[in-house]
């Protein structure tokens, strides 16, 4: 029987340290920086991203836009879809399970057990990683929120990204938009320019308040600059300045969004044009609106999507995308298959789908302790407005699917990472 690796054994170690999995706060983290020699001082530039929904993707489009400019880029993310190391990728590659359990010793170590969450512990982690290894930059993705979130110790930021804001874990960030936005402001550093995607007003006014107290230079969408839909991709228009760049790697229409935040983004930072048209065309990441090969043991369905987005703003991309594909194909049936965690808005989510002609199969999310149960979760598709059967296995809602059909597996990027431990 193959051993555990070392790096699982100090990650299960972690989970242990504090009585919460989520409780934001950087006090711990600056304690454990201070003990780790700083590292959060010698990071390569970083561009540091927050928002509710596309900042994987805009951290997608600007490594591929980067990396064909010939820069060394590092990358930090969450969660991870099927193991742990995608989460600090190391101009271009994910850190090696050697160098992990290395550094997850030596932070145990400097950590003396003191209490610790599992992402202030594993932050800590990869920017001792990226400290230790020189690149041209640093894409930071925040985890939560932004104000309190262990990727906030980075003083001087080279840009600062904040991607459009939408309501999700409320629990943790307040219970309405404005507040929700004034935490993911909280990236804003004194002097540090930001870019700022199209925000609904409530947002917007709270994050133009916070870069205005910080005397941040900020761009906004809609103000500052502008893109439209082409035959061939689209135009986009910055201050004085109109380029063409090509349709986005990543399916769907939001996608454009991402894409022209990551290219005004880029040209701020001087990157040729030739290299932002690449970069927009290749870029990649997994769960999002990723078609998949067929499942093993199901090789008869061959029209299958995956997409980890699990809150409302998120259904309404699928939706809108589910919507303009049955225009093209009105005959051809479409099928869901959802699970969602337990702290996730499940009916605001389905009823995104409400009046589509769909089915649904809802699952629990294998191995997850807080997933819904699949009945639990039917039951808050049909408060939505929605049909729903709840099923027993993934391979089993997908040959629950009529004949022909389009199938999307959604609601939680735990069942796409369970999805996609099929094919590694």
């Amino acid at each position: 029987m193959p051993r555990t690796p070392a790096s699982q054994d100090t990650l299960a170690r972690f989970l242990k340290l504090h009585p919460k999995y989520i409780d934001l706060s950087l006090d711990r983290m600056h304690g454990l920086l201070a003990r780790l020699d700083h590292p959060e001082h010698d990071l390569p530039p970083v561009i540091h991203i927050a928002g509710t929904n596309g900042k994987g993707s805009t951290l997608a489009y600007l490594k591929a836009i980067m990396s064909a400019a010939g820069k060394r880029v590092h990358a930090y993310s969450s969660p991870h879809l099927v193991k742990f190391h995608e989460r600090i990728n190391l101009a271009g590659v994910d850190i090696s399970e050697e160098e992990l359990a290395a550094l997850l010793a030596e932070v145990e170590t400097k950590n003396s057990g003191q209490p610790i969450t599992f992402f202030e512990a594993t932050t800590a982690v990869a920017l001792t990683a990226f400290a230790r290894h020189p690149a041209d930059y640093l894409l930071l993705e925040v985890g939560l929120g932004g104000r309190l979130d262990a990727t906030n110790v980075v003083d001087t930021p080279r840009l600062s990204l904040i991607t459009p804001v939408s309501m999700d874990h409320e629990q943790f960030l307040g219970a309405n938009l404005a507040d929700i936005a004034g935490e993911k402001a909280g990236i804003l550093k004194p002097g540090c320019k930001a870019l700022i995607a199209r925000q609904e007003s409530e947002a917007l006014q709270v994050i133009q308040a916070r870069a205005d107290a910080v005397n941040a230079p900020t761009l906004y969408a809609g103000r500052d600059w502008e893109y439209t839909r082409t035959e061939d991709g689209m135009k986009l228009s910055v201050q004085d300045i109109s380029v063409r760049l090509p349709e986005p790697g990543l399916t769907g229409t939001h996608q454009y969004e991402n894409a022209a935040l990551a290219a005004v983004a880029s040209r701020e930072l001087g990157i040729p044009l030739d290299a932002i048209r690449q970069g927009v065309a290749e870029a990649d990441w997994p769960a999002r609106l990723q078609p998949i090969p067929p499942l093993p043991g199901v090789p008869e369905r061959e029209d299958l999507w995956l997409d980890g987005g699990h809150n409302p703003a998120a259904a309404h991309v699928l939706a809108n995308w589910v919507t303009g594909w049955q225009k093209e194909r009105p005959q051809k049936p479409f099928h869901m298959i959802s699970g969602m965690l337990n702290t996730k808005q499940a009916e605001s989510y389905f009823t995104a789908f409400r009046g589509l002609d769909i089915t649904l199969t809802t699952l629990t999310i294998p191995g997850e302790q807080n997933s819904l149960t699949a009945a639990q979760l039917a039951n808050a598709a049909r408060q939505a407005g929605l049909q729903a059967e709840a099923g027993d296995s993934l391979a089993a809602a997908v040959q629950a699917a009529p004949d022909g059909a389009r199938i999307l597996i959604c609601g939680s990027l735990y069942l796409a990472g369970h999805v996609l431990s099929f094919y590694k």
